[in-house]
């Protein structure tokens, strides 16, 4: 296994590179590269910034120019559910694009030509995943919980009450919104690679989420993906 780890900010990577054994630095498409060992597991990181085109150019060139077969998106959400709270951490089952609709031509947020509206997640990359991150909340004090479902994704930082409403309406098993993990899904799906995607829920997707954010961003989120992610590479 090659492993490429994928977030969209800094602040979600920090110490990673630090933990690599024999880090190597490239640059490629207005992106830094970092492969090295990652406790013992070949692994490229890379910060692929903010939004669903951003993200599905860092994984393309992740499998084609880097040579990854696994790919992990690591990273914050906002939650989309009332029982999924700030620190919570969610695991993708499936992600959509819940800004994708070319109805009448295709149904609502199916992707054109494909006949797929939501795309599964790796079975066993997922499995290992969870278990990293049930294993992480257990070490960490405090109440936060584990959630596996569907995470949706679009270009759109979503900081009102009607947006997620209106969401959750539309997708009854929405659990987090972001704006990268579905287009990594889709890129993956089409090239055959076993992807996964993990969030930790920064805010709640109304007025006070971009306040709420940057300071979960800022004082938690690499922390959580750090240990997470440890405990992805090395199994107990």
């Amino acid at each position: 296994m090659r492993l490429g780890i994928i977030s969209a900010l800094a602040e979600e990577q920090n110490g990673l590179i630090e933990a690599m054994e024999s880090p190597v630095k490239a640059s490629y498409g207005m992106r830094g590269y970092t492969a090295g060992k990652l406790w013992n597991v070949d692994t490229v990181c890379v910060l692929s910034r903010i939004g669903k085109v951003a993200a599905a150019m860092t994984a393309s060139i992740l499998v084609e120019k880097f040579g990854v077969t696994h790919i992990v998106f690591t990273g914050v959400a906002g939650s989309g559910d009332v029982g999924v709270r700030v620190g919570d951490i969610v695991v993708a089952d499936s992600l959509v694009q819940h800004d994708m609709d070319a109805s009448p031509l295709f149904s609502r947020f199916e992707i054109p030509l494909t006949g797929l509206s939501h795309i599964a997640s790796d079975r066993e990359l997922t499995r290992r995943l969870s278990s990293a991150a049930r294993d992480f909340l257990q070490s960490e004090p405090g109440s936060s919980q584990f959630h596996r479902g569907l995470i949706a994704s679009g270009d759109q930082f979503i900081n009102k009450r009607s947006q997620i409403a209106a969401l959750k309406d539309a997708l009854p098993e929405l659990l987090a919104v972001e704006m990268e993990g579905a287009a990594v899904a889709q890129v993956c799906f089409e090239l055959g690679i076993p992807f996964s995607v993990i969030r930790t829920i920064s805010d709640n997707a109304n007025e006070d989420a971009a306040v709420d954010f940057m300071h979960f961003v800022q004082t938690v989120a690499s922390r959580y993906a750090y240990g997470i992610l440890k405990n992805f590479c090395i199994p107990t």
